[in-house]
């Protein structure tokens, strides 16, 4: 690829993502580019929430020059590039899966099997749908998944636990989440909670969680909205409530096969805007990062941001 400084590709990578895979990845698409004598920029991430602040500084120093941004991470990485990037329409995002769960890249239809990120630069980027959300005074853009109550509850717990560090470095990871999962299960109290979609109000009793889906995948390759489509114009909410503890137990074993769409207790509808609300308001995540309290409001944006998948 004969690239110039002005349509050079940068690169956001963050180094902790899959307790270092991510810097293995790089060092290999380093190698390769600079064989092929290609011109490129790489920013490492320092924090939580860097990706964002370097997208948007590079996108506003840059703007119409720039053309494409390849985040090197999880899933919160993307989720930082989005939304560092918001107003920047024209630029295309390319994205290496290196995290722990890599749920958006599961929901586009992407294997590990596939080309590599710099074969697929060589083909047109598509346009896909992107979510948006506000809770209070925040807005987000999210690219997987919205959740309120207990879901959003136990990605707080996980984000919080004082051994979190520890156990990514340990490569054990993932088992932040079961821990967190299994506190939130004998402390978190369900309750009533409405869902509005486009002007039409359900009320639930004894809700646990409220998804709202721009794709399938959610919480580490859990199926929670296995119709949804990240390009048919449509947001997918699912309600899961009146379980008991055992029983939500259960689902969250039924859910990674998208087996739990015959509960009783699980209700899926879809539509073009959702709020959530309720007498009481409950915690709110984005992509797993948490956002406020609802209500929460949910939007979707129709084929508004290209990827390269």
């Amino acid at each position: 690829m004969g690239l110039t400084m002005e349509n050079s590709i940068y690169f956001i990578i963050n180094p902790v993502a899959g307790n270092g895979r991510s810097l293995r990845v790089w060092k290999k698409m380093k190698e390769e580019m600079e064989k092929k004598n290609m011109e490129y920029r790489s920013f490492m991430t320092d924090y939580a929430g860097h990706a964002e602040v370097l997208a948007r500084q590079i996108a506003s120093i840059h703007d119409y020059r720039l053309k494409t941004v390849i985040g090197i991470g999880g899933d919160g990485t993307i989720h930082e590039i989005v939304n560092g990037l918001s107003g920047f329409d024209h630029i295309q995002i390319g994205y290496v899966p290196s995290g722990s769960g890599n749920d958006f890249m599961k929901g586009y239809g992407r294997s590990k099997g596939k080309s590599s990120i710099l074969t697929r630069l060589n083909r047109q980027a598509k346009s896909y749908d992107l979510g948006c959300c506000r809770a209070g005074k925040a807005d987000r853009l999210f690219v997987n998944s919205i959740g309120a109550g207990f879901d959003a509850y136990v990605a707080k717990l996980s984000n919080e636990m004082q051994w979190k560090k520890v156990l990514n470095r340990a490569g054990a990871g993932s088992f932040v989440y079961t821990l967190a999962l299994m506190k939130g299960l004998f402390t978190y109290q369900p309750g009533p909670l409405s869902v509005t979609i486009d002007g039409e109000e359900k009320v639930f009793e004894k809700v646990w969680f409220a998804a709202v889906s721009n794709h399938p995948f959610y919480g580490g390759g859990m199926k929670i909205s296995p119709d949804a489509r990240p390009d048919d114009g449509l947001l997918n909410v699912t309600v899961v409530h009146g379980l008991s503890r055992g029983k939500l137990l259960l689902l969250f074993g039924l859910v990674f096969a998208g087996r739990h769409k015959g509960l009783k207790e699980v209700c899926m509808m879809e539509g073009h805007e959702i709020t959530i609300s309720g007498p009481v308001s409950v915690m709110v995540h984005a992509d797993g990062e948490y956002l406020g309290e609802t209500p929460v409001t949910v939007t979707l944006r129709p084929k508004s941001i290209k990827y390269y998948i």
